[in-house]
This record gives structure tokens, C-alpha cells and sequence, in this order.
């Protein structure tokens, strides 16, 4: 059969019976882990596969590239079967964290199967299925060890000051070329990729890779306690696991602060009270809801392309800031390629932060989890500071706690799954960012599928 009739087929069995049969089978579809093997076995010819490139900001393709290969005795080749599309990913294409290379491959989310181990991979072999988490660690340095596997001292090539390493980023994690391809070399896979029991599918490993141990470690930070009163800025993928996770560590009640109707919808099926901040003043709104105290935490979970209140109350109330979101756009995004509205930087870098300080009890905690650039410097310290705020922040800590929570999935005590809403095929990845990009209605988060 030639190559390009069998894709034309398969482009139509997906688009006529993958949405029917994820439906009739309870989300997952059956067949599409038989026509991803047809499409890899139909790919582009030996030694290459398909995988979507930075290029530029505001420039991605769907590239042809070569296959990985080993390089150090502890890696492994794994064939991916499930990535996905990040927010964090959102922020290299519209500028907003600087340092990416041309040429490297983007995401940091995968679900795979282990086709080739280094000498020095003693528990994994050939045809395992592993989780590969967003962050590389090395099990063996003084902070994997205590557990801040995320400030592993030899994963980053750039040395053990540099920080976190992980899968797709700039220069400064590495870089490591990323997940959204066929195949990916995983680093340190001897202490970093995590085997899957067979109860677990791809569809609900593939939120275990990234966004809902951050979620949980954004409440990890803000050290919910039982009875607490929890408020989550962002209602995106990270956000709704940061709302299961607080409820998981026994929050009394958690707030959900966004604007886009279907993101307020999922939280609020989750038991969160929800604010829509073009609606309400989110922060007006948090005192009436609890007495005028504010809440015990707040978690962040936007970062920098954090947008402003277009009209209401909060629009209103902030119109002296307006010069200043602009002047703080500019420092920190000044190399922006807006195309068509797409890969528009965040119209309010600090917003959230500035919300967040007013927002909280005195003496009260701010986990920050969404992603600020090192070019960053427009946090309301004073005001935190003379409200005794304790802010904790950083990346997560993916190797330490994510085994905890795909045995909480195995064992049926949580399931992730209402937060998938799209299933895509890799060759509309370019399509999938940009509906993700302009936060379409119950654009979610986004898997791809090989």
C-alpha cells in the first residue's frame, strides 16, 4: 500500500470512528492504539519520525526529523503512545520565557513504551510502558534524595546551579528535546521514568506526567491543612488539579477564580465556589465569602501570561495599573510574533500576584505554580511582607511525587480523567495549540496521540 494512500485511510478511520468509539468505550478509544502502531509502521521512512519544533516565537511546525538515540549509558528510547499540549509550552511560543533554541522539539508530557536502554538501566527493559515525568532527576545527589527532585544537582547540563531540567524548555533546562514525537530520548530514565501497571490507560497516565502533580504540589506548598479555606487562581488544566488536590488534603472550601465559562464549570462540578473576575472583583468577592478575613492559602496557578479584567468591577477598579501591565509585558516579552491572536503574551503579568497578596488572610500562605521567567520582577513584596505572607513557590518535584498518586488512580481512590477533553492525533498538533492558545470553550487540555 503506499505511504500516502494508507495516511489518507487512516486520517479518514479517525475522523469518522475515533470520536464514536472513545464515546462507546468510555473515553479511550479502542482502535487507536492499533492505528498508531499502523502509522508508525507507515512513517516516514526508517530512521525518522514526526514531531512538532519551536522554530521561533510564534513559529512551530510539524517537522520531519531524525529518530533519538542512546547517548549516555542511562538512557532509554521510548516510543511515545500519549503527549500532550501544556500552558507552560504557551509561554516559549509567545515569548513570555525566553532562551529557546531553534530546532528543539516541544513538550515535557509523555506516555511511552521502552524500546532501547542504556547499560546502566537496571529496572526497566524493552516493551515496559512508562510514565516519562515533565522534570529529569538523577536519584542519587542530596536533593533528589531529600526529595526536591526538581533541583537535582547533575541533571542539567548547564551544572548544579542552573535548576530544573526538563523535556522541551530553553537553553537553561538543558536543553532536552521534548515529547511530542514519536519516539523521545528520556535522560536518567533509571531514576526519572516510572512503570505503569496495565490498570492505568494512557488517557489517565498522560495527566500523571505533569499537570496533576503540580496541582498537588501548588497545595503541597501552600500547606493545606484539614478545614482550611483555599482560593486557586486559574482554572486551566494545573488549576482544576490544584482544586482536587487541595479538597484531597482536606480543604473545607476552595474558591476557583477565572473567566473562561467552561474552565468555571469543571471547577464548580468539582465542589469549588466560582468567580468569574470579568464578572465579580475577585478579591472584593473573596472577602464577602469569608468574612472580610480572606482565605488561609492561595495557589497560583497561571504565572506570567496572566490577562487582566477586560470590564466589570476589577476592570474598573484597576485602571490606574493599566501603563503598568503594558511597561511589564514589554520588559518581559520583548520579542513577541502575534499572529492572527495567536501567541498573544498575557496582558497582565503581575495580575495575579497582585490579587493573590490582597486576597489571602493576614499571616496566610501563596503557593505560586505557574511559570514566571528569571526576566521576572514584578512581585508586590512590600505589601506581602507587611501582611506577614508566606510565599512558597518552585517547580514540581515530579520524581518524588507522582508514584503516590498513580497508586492513588490504580487503587480507584481518584480519577483524573474529567479533566481530558481533547484527543488529537500528532498531525493536527499545530491546530490543537492554537484552539488551546485562544482558550476555546472546553479546550481543556489537550492530548496527542501519535
Amino acid at each position: 500500500m503506499p505511504r500516502e494512500t494508507a495516511a489518507r485511510r487512516l486520517a479518514v478511520h479517525q475522523a469518522r470512528k475515533r470520536n464514536a468509539c472513545a464515546t462507546a468505550n468510555g473515553g479511550t478509544c479502542a482502535c487507536w492504539s492499533t492505528v498508531s502502531a499502523v502509522r508508525n509502521r507507515i512513517s516516514l521512512g526508517r530512521g525518522h519520525m514526526k514531531a512538532v519544533v519551536f522554530h521561533g516565537i510564534g513559529d512551530i511546525r510539524l517537522d520531519t526529523v531524525p529518530d533519538p538515540a542512546i547517548q549516555q549509558p542511562t538512557d532509554a528510547v521510548v516510543r511515545i503512545t500519549s503527549s500532550a499540549i501544556c500552558g507552560t509550552d504557551l509561554h516559549m511560543i509567545r515569548g513570555t520565557m525566553p532562551g529557546m533554541q531553534p530546532g528543539t522539539i516541544l513538550g515535557h508530557e509523555a506516555v511511552g513504551v521502552v524500546e532501547e536502554v542504556g547499560r546502566n538501566v537496571r529496572n526497566l527493559r524493552k516493551g515496559d510502558r512508562v510514565l516519562v515525568p515533565s522534570t529529569i532527576s538523577c536519584g542519587h545527589c542530596a536533593y533528589c534524595r531529600a526529595g526536591y527532585t526538581a533541583q537535582c544537582d547533575t541533571a542539567n547540563p548547564n551544572g548544579p546551579l542552573a535548576g530544573t531540567a526538563f523535556y522541551g524548555g530553553p537553553k537553561a533546562t538543558g536543553p532536552f528535546d521534548g515529547l511530542q514525537a514519536q519516539y523521545a530520548r528520556t535522560a536518567l530514565a533509571h531514576a526519572s521514568l516510572i512503570r505503569l501497571p496495565d490498570k492505568i490507560d494512557d488517557d489517565r497516565a498522560i495527566l500523571m506526567s505533569d499537570i496533576f502533580p503540580t496541582g498537588f504540589f501548588g497545595a503541597q506548598l501552600a500547606q493545606v491543612q484539614l478545614g482550611d479555606t483555599v482560593a486557586v487562581f486559574g482554572a486551566g488544566p494545573v488549576g482544576q488539579f490544584a482544586v482536587a488536590s487541595a479538597k484531597l488534603m482536606g480543604a473545607g472550601r476552595v474558591i476557583c477564580v477565572d473567566r473562561v465559562p467552561s474552565r468555571l464549570d469543571m471547577a464548580r462540578a468539582q465542589g469549588a465556589e466560582v468567580v468569574d473576575f470579568d464578572v465579580d472583583d475577585p478579591v472584593q468577592t473573596i472577602l464577602e465569602l469569608t468574612g472580610g478575613i480572606g482565605v488561609d492559602r492561595v495557589i497560583d496557578a497561571v504565572g506570567v501570561d496572566a490577562v487582566r479584567a477586560d470590564q466589570g468591577p476589577a476592570a474598573s477598579a484597576q485602571q490606574d495599573r493599566q501603563q503598568t501591565f503594558d511597561q511589564e509585558r514589554d520588559e518581559i516579552a520583548p520579542e513577541r510574533n502575534e499572529q492572527g491572536g495567536h501567541w498573544t503574551p498575557g496582558s497582565g503579568p503581575s495580575q495575579v500576584l497582585q490579587w493573590a497578596v490582597k486576597a489571602v488572610a493576614k499571616a496566610g500562605t501563596v503557593s505560586i505554580i505557574g511559570v514566571y521567567p528569571a526576566n521576572d520582577r514584578f512581585f508586590p513584596i512590600g505589601e506581602a511582607m507587611n501582611r506577614n505572607l508566606s510565599v512558597r513557590m518552585g517547580n514540581c518535584n515530579h520524581r518524588a511525587i507522582t508514584p503516590h498518586l498513580v497508586e492513588l488512580v490504580a487503587n480507584g481512590s481518584f480519577d483524573p480523567i474529567s479533566v481530558l477533553t481533547q484527543r488529537e492525533p500528532i498531525t493536527n498538533a499545530i491546530e490543537a495549540y492554537q484552539a488551546f492558545d485562544a482558550r476555546e470553550p472546553g479546550w481543556i487540555k489537550v492530548k496527542l496521540e501519535p
